[in-house]
């Protein structure tokens, strides 16, 4: 069978973990990059060892035999470089959030399903195996029904006013920077694990660094900590250090959540904590492969991940047997995975987030805007 070319868009960050990820994927094979200039797009291709490199996404998506591409760049451009490409009859998998508004991702999703094409929104972490434990367990039951959802995402990258990312400004990343790059993702394992929605919210966000000081020149993400005085200019900040929520979940559940890019020793905690009837259950994403559950008359168990011990419906997310961890790395894919085997088989199952999972998000992150600015509740549904 032919391989499926796909050519990834962004060098930074992402588009390096996307371009390892794809390689895992005996089925597919990256065809070509493109950055936002000659040099970024070149360098990035000798490092990686991509051969057709381009700083004009545009000749790319003209190309019938790329069939498909991965879009890693900063938020503002995923809209109008998926909307091109789904034109060009590309199958689509983006970043998140999907866009910077409702209305983008609504179009997105309705332009996708009038192309026919494939689509998929990068939520990877809902795709660790005890995450898929989780989600089975609550499908056949064994918490009963969930009262209490609770948690937190994170980091501690953006700390010192020094510290900085594209992400930080409003133009480039949207209006909201905590809740928008990790919240997004907590909010989505919350409703994937659960099966419930969210239905309602209280926001509360908080910028402590009102200015920070900006590199004059490129700094990649997670990799500013070597600059010196005299490298900085200071600038105004309009995008959230920190952000909590209060939410209503389904019919009867509550909780609530914090993210954070400012939480001193945290590198990258997404931990969610679900409370039923029967028992409740733990995950911190920097200790993937365990699972606490709670009892109220038992002892609590710490298990870890075996596949040849884990629910059916979750045992195909984990590829290694006991004792070999699984990571962020894997997330991704076991995403890929999907969406490419979706692409070559019309009629397999959609096992991926898609762009309605988009939508979705960004209907909650407008909510949590609105409540921050209005102070209260406001309703989801």
């Amino acid at each position: 069978m032919a391989r499926i070319k796909t050519a990834v868009i962004g060098t930074g960050f992402m588009g390096r973990v996307h371009t390892e990820a794809i390689r895992r994927l005996p089925d597919v094979e990256v065809a070509a990059v493109a950055g936002l200039t000659e040099e970024l797009a070149s360098s990035f291709g000798r490092q990686m060892c991509i051969e057709r490199t381009t700083a004009d996404y545009r000749e790319l998506l003209q190309d019938p035999e790329i069939k498909a591409v991965h879009i890693c760049t900063p938020n503002a451009l995923h809209y109008p470089i998926a909307k091109q490409a789904i034109q060009a009859g590309k199958h689509v998998l983006c970043e998140k959030p999907m866009t910077l508004s409702l209305a983008e991702a609504q179009d997105l999703l309705e332009t996708a399903r009038r192309a026919g094409v494939v689509h998929c929104l990068n939520h990877n972490l809902r795709y660790y195996p005890m995450v898929q434990q989780m989600r089975a367990m609550c499908q056949q039951g064994e918490l009963g029904e969930v009262l209490v959802v609770q948690g937190t995402y994170s980091q501690d990258w953006l700390l010192y006013e020094t510290d900085w990312n594209w992400r930080i400004e409003r133009k480039e990343n949207g209006p909201l920077r905590a809740m928008g790059d990790i919240g997004s993702h907590w909010m989505d394992m919350v409703q994937h694990v659960t099966g419930l929605k969210i239905t309602a919210l209280c926001a509360d966000l908080m910028t402590f660094h009102k200015t920070r000081k900006r590199p004059k020149f490129d700094v990649e993400t997670f990799a500013g900590k070597t600059l010196r005085p005299e490298d900085y200019e200071e600038v105004p900040i309009d995008t959230e250090d920190f952000g909590a929520v209060l939410l209503r979940l389904g019919e009867r559940a509550r909780g609530c959540f914090t993210a954070s890019q400012v939480n001193t020793g945290c590198k990258n905690r997404l931990q969610i904590e679900i409370y039923g009837t029967k028992l409740g259950v733990i995950w911190n994403q920097e200790r993937p492969d365990e699972l606490w559950i709670g009892h109220r008359n038992s002892p609590n168990e710490l298990i870890v991940k075996d596949p040849s011990l884990m629910l059916e419906s979750a045992r195909s997310f984990a590829d290694l047997p006991g004792g070999h961890g699984e990571g962020y790395d894997d997330a991704h894919k076991q995403v890929f995975r999907r969406f490419y085997r979706k692409i070559a088989d019309p009629s397999a199952p959609i096992e991926f987030p898609t762009f309605e999972d988009g939508v979705r998000g960004m209907l909650l992150l407008e909510k949590i805007l609105e409540s921050a600015q209005k102070g209260g509740w406001v309703s989801v549904e």
